[in-house]
């Protein structure tokens, strides 16, 4: 595997990092900044929002750009809204700078896959697809919790700061191993071949798929502090361990679903999401214990990454001449999903159903995915089959 690859997920790890540290961040930034942890959660999905907006409408706008040049300066764009984030006076501010690294993150997001894809030989596609996403699994085990260190120690603007200064780093990584040109076997597209490219009904089905799962695992992992400390009991000093410890299960995840996710994607996707069901139902009825709850979040992570991988790579399969902006709007669709699920949480909260009852929601949008899999592989077997009867009466 190329250097420029892990370089790449390098980047992902310090940005996703930032994406998904709030979670630790929750209880101290809303008690800073004077709001409920419900709309502290709203950051969240503020960050969501900028990257649903943000990597369609960056993968076309940078499309004929050098990669090294995007992955830099979208790089710089995500480090500039983290100064602005560590010194914003109250939530407004922090809200839009939120955002605008979002907006950044997310056109980072696809000019990274497209870029490591375009560095491997197509066999590699999916092992290229699952060492970039890794990075963002490595965020969660270390990242994450780290920032959640950080965050107690020194105050939330600390882990902002913390994030602003290792992007700058893997910037300084991309603008020295990644190619200066397009690179790799992948053409340089037009806008409008990649558009075009773009208008399969599967393909958009595939992202459906996408936003119910992802949003499955994100609004009880959103809420995940509130839910250890408040209903489970633990103290405050064990929440980066258990943050680490979904950390694991989802890089345990990310590397079943790396290595079958590409021969059995469907299938992958329904036996992730029905786990990921059951694992969420049983945190919503028994996360008072804590001993049940933190083996239920290892599962969450487990169940939560092991459909990556084949979310991903499936994308190429189904629009190969949209290699950019098809993982935009797979990126898009993750945040669909981390959007509308930690409001639909919040919602809960606030309706005083108790921050468990998130876990209900996960279970909900997971099992609307499942269902939508299960769709895709019937339309994938009637496809097949169409084929094989016009190949059979053309020899007729």
């Amino acid at each position: 595997m190329p250097l420029a690859v892990y370089v790449l997920a390098l980047g992902i790890f310090t940005q996703g990092t930032s994406e998904f540290m709030l979670s630790g961040l929750l209880p101290n930034l809303a008690s800073d900044l004077g709001v409920s942890i419900p709309d502290a959660g709203l950051l969240i999905s503020a960050f969501a929002i900028g990257m649903v907006v943000g990597a369609p409408a960056l993968a076309i706008a940078t499309l004929s750009w050098p990669r090294r040049t995007a992955l830099v300066a979208l790089q710089l764009v995500f480090v500039g809204a983290h100064v602005a984030g560590a010194l914003a006076p109250g939530y407004g501010v922090l809200f839009g700078t939120r955002v605008v690294s979002a907006l950044a993150y997310a056109g980072f997001w696809g000019v990274a896959v497209a870029t490591a894809v375009s560095l491997v030989p197509k066999e590699m596609t999916s092992r290229a697809v699952a060492v970039v996403a890794g990075g963002l699994t490595l965020a969660t085990i270390v990242g994450v919790p780290a920032g959640t260190v950080l965050s107690q120690v020194s105050g939330w603007r600390a882990a902002f700061w913390a994030v602003a200064v290792a992007t700058v780093v893997s910037a300084v990584g991309a603008l020295l191993t990644v190619p200066s040109g397009r690179g790799g076997r992948v053409e340089r597209p037009s806008a409008r071949a990649e558009l075009r490219a773009m208008a399969r009904p599967q393909l958009w089905l595939s992202y459906a798929i996408t936003a119910f799962a992802f949003g499955a695992v994100i609004v009880t992992f959103s809420y995940l502090a509130p839910v250890l400390i408040e209903v489970s009991g633990l103290p405050t000093s064990w929440v980066p361990g258990v943050l680490a410890l979904f950390g694991i299960g989802g890089l345990i995840g990310m590397t079943v679903g790396g290595r079958v996710g590409g021969a059995h994607p469907v299938r992958t996707i329904v036996v992730g999401g029905a786990v990921l069901v059951v694992a969420s139902a049983l945190l919503a009825v028994a996360a008072a214990n804590p001993v049940v709850t933190i083996t239920l979040v290892f599962a969450l992570g487990v169940a939560g990454y092991v459909t990556n991988p084949a979310l991903q790579s499936r994308v190429f399969a189904l629009a190969p001449g949209a290699p950019t902006l098809a993982i935009a709007g797979n990126t898009s669709a993750f945040n669909v999903g981390n959007t509308l699920a930690p409001m639909f949480g919040g919602l809960a909260i606030g309706a005083g159903f108790g921050f468990a009852s998130v876990a209900w929601v996960g279970a909900g949008l997971g099992a609307a995915g499942v269902a939508a899999a299960l769709v895709a592989g019937h339309l994938r077997r009637r496809s097949r089959s169409d084929q094989e009867f016009r190949i059979a009466a053309g020899r007729v």
